[in-house]
């Protein structure tokens, strides 16, 4: 299945001028998925290349593309595709490389199924039945759990399992969509409080999206959970951490973790991961996983080398015509669990995972300062400092947070994810009555 072919090739090019950049992220090489819609007519799949959006359905119609696989991309959302499994999104790419490659008849076609993407509203890929998330970063799990307890800093299942909790579907988000600061109660040293999160925060994640169904009652080995993966983006796990350290004890977070998630809209899919797969990390001296959680592939391959940064743009840098400022850079390879292990953990009990069902990996902090992966990390040594003077502890109201990801491997075309952005609104007043 995790099999390099022509269309990982280096040296493939596209017809398409913009997808030769040195700094896209859409190259041919990647080709992700998404879902999109112009003029407010109805939403339907694409794939990303250089600036513009390939019209799945236009190529259909045209005649460029073809099969089950082709038809099931161009809906309304991926579901079906995803359905479909890991053999059908590898087929859709290989057609939809060759028909962009350099030499394809396509490009007389061009004016008839390319759309440039500042044309585009872009929707979520997936109608999105079940959304679990994970904690897979021991730098993260470790720096925060050192605060409550500097002798035992980790949870005591965390190196045994891919600790991970049931989020809120409903509220996941497309990127560029705004963030409402919620209300919600929480503890200070004057009392319990109700009202507008004081320590709103982001959470660099890697979103997971899932291929396949496995009934209810079946469980997913770990030698067929590298085939429901379907692809990667990125994942902004909006906090509220005073309302969070207040509802934790002792069932986990709740309405901390559901006011908002924002995923980015285009998924690099896991054939487009190939050329950047890696060994597992194992943290020395922690245990070996134990037998249902391991396999050779995936020590071998089973991580992922994707640089990771987030950005924030505050309204004083908006008006002064200035850029955002990154806060984190890190990278998904530090991660203590691999994707597919979360799958088998996830299905263990016999959980059934369904097509277009979501997983983030938890916040994705590495072991320097500058690999902290949100805020609460951070400012554990002292406010943030930005670059024009201004200083942040937690996010307030008009900040808007970008994040940007690419995967990057000796010898292979360094591929993007595209933006997960957001801006925060201010809280809307309590209801009187």
């Amino acid at each position: 299945m995790n099999v390099l072919d022509s269309t990982h090739d280096p040296e493939r090019r596209a017809w398409v001028p913009s997808a030769q950049a040195p700094d896209s992220d859409f190259p041919i090489q990647n080709l992700p998925l998404g879902v999109f819609s112009r003029g407010g007519d109805t939403p339907r799949g694409g794939v990303a290349i250089g600036d513009q959006v390939l019209d799945l359905r236009a190529a259909l119609e045209a005649g460029l593309i073809r099969g089950e696989a082709a038809e099931a991309a161009a809906g309304p959302t991926l579901n079906r595709l995803m359905a479909m499994g890991r053999p059908a999104s590898r087929d859709l790419r290989q057609q939809v490389s060759d028909l962009l490659a350099e030499g394809s008849d396509a490009r007389a076609r061009a004016d008839d199924i390319l759309i440039p993407i500042s044309g585009v509203q872009m929707h979520l890929p997936s109608a999105i039945a079940n959304f679990s998330d994970f904690m897979v970063s021991r730098d993260h799990s470790w720096r925060l759990g050192a605060t409550k307890d500097a002798i035992a800093p980790l949870p005591p299942a965390f190196d045994s399992i891919p600790i991970a909790y049931h989020s809120r579907a409903s509220s996941v988000r497309v990127s560029g969509e705004p963030v409402v600061r919620p209300n919600g109660q929480w503890k200070r040293g004057d009392g319990v409080h109700f009202g507008p999160t004081e320590a709103l925060d982001y959470e660099l994640e890697l979103a997971i999206w899932l291929a396949g169904e496995n009934p209810l009652g079946t469980p997913v080995p770990m030698s067929q959970a590298p085939g429901r993966l379907f692809g990667y983006g990125l994942l902004n796990d909006w906090s509220a951490r005073d309302v969070q350290r207040w509802e934790m004890p002792p069932l986990g977070p709740f309405l901390s973790k559901s006011l908002s998630t924002s995923v980015s809209p285009w998924i690099v899919t896991a054939e487009a991961m190939i050329p950047f797969a890696i060994p597992a990390r194992r943290a020395e001296g922690a245990p070996p996983p134990l037998p249902y959680l391991d396999s050779a592939e995936n020590r071998a391959r089973g991580g992922l080398s994707i640089a990771l940064e987030v950005w924030l743009l505050t309204p004083r840098m908006k008006a002064e015509g200035g850029g955002p400022a990154r806060l984190t850079a890190t990278d998904f390879a530090t991660m203590a669990w691999t994707p597919a292990q979360m799958v088998t953990h996830h299905a263990t009990n016999g959980c059934n995972l369904l097509p277009g069902d979501l997983l983030g990996s938890g916040t994705c902090s590495g072991p320097t300062d500058e690999s902290r992966a949100c805020m609460a990390e951070i400012i554990l040594t002292g406010p943030i400092m930005l670059p024009n003077g201004e200083t942040r502890r937690f996010l307030e109201d008009g900040d808007e947070v970008i994040f940007r990801g690419r995967a990057h491997a000796p010898g292979a075309v360094s591929i993007g994810f595209g933006e997960c952005r957001a801006s925060i609104l201010p809280a809307p007043p309590w209801p009187a009555a």
